[in-house]
């Protein structure tokens, strides 16, 4: 079973979204960490940012990238990056940000983490020279051991809301 790795395309929109969806309740609320969202703000973050809708202006978008692992037509991980739109003084719209990535649960041990983070971080450097940016929630300590390891430093705090709820995630930053 052949894994491959490549820039998303319109066409993925519908199963892009689904993934982003299921990754996001995979990682923080089913099987997770298990933060007890409230399920009307649940579903306006998801919406707001899984809909179908927003997922095509992704990847309409010329400054952004997203890049895909699939395995038989089946998505099982995502890269999402673009301009830097944290909330962060030393942030420029220029500088480069990680905005997402994510791997189904099932293909945790595949190293398609690994693989999307040097892909997407290898982009940053070449099309965002500079400073590269990304949010991480205050609890994942796995992903910001991974993060660290890469070169980022935390630099900075923000309230990321989910709906009404707020998750406190850190800002990380690894100069360019």
């Amino acid at each position: 079973m052949t894994l491959t790795i490549r820039a998303a395309a319109l066409a993925d929109a519908d199963a892009l979204a689904a993934l982003k969806r299921e990754t996001f309740r995979e990682t923080f609320v089913d099987a997770g960490f298990r933060i007890p969202y409230p399920a009307d703000d649940l579903a306006i973050f998801e919406d707001d940012s899984y809909g179908v809708g927003n997922v095509i202006a992704q990847l309409t978008d010329a400054a952004k990238q997203t890049w895909v692992a699939e395995r038989q037509g089946r998505l099982l991980g995502y890269a999402h990056v673009g301009p830097t739109k944290l909330p962060h003084p030393d942030a420029r719209p220029d500088d480069g940000e990680l905005y997402q990535l994510y791997v189904r649960n099932e293909a945790q041990g595949l190293k398609l983490g690994g693989q999307l983070l040097a892909l997407a971080l290898d982009h940053l450097t070449t099309a965002r020279p500079g400073p590269i940016w990304l949010g991480v929630w205050s609890g994942n300590l796995r992903a910001q051991a991974i993060y660290r390891a890469q070169g980022f430093m935390k630099v900075g705090e923000y309230d990321f809301p989910v709906g009404s709820w707020t998750d406190r995630e850190f800002i990380f930053r690894r100069a360019g």
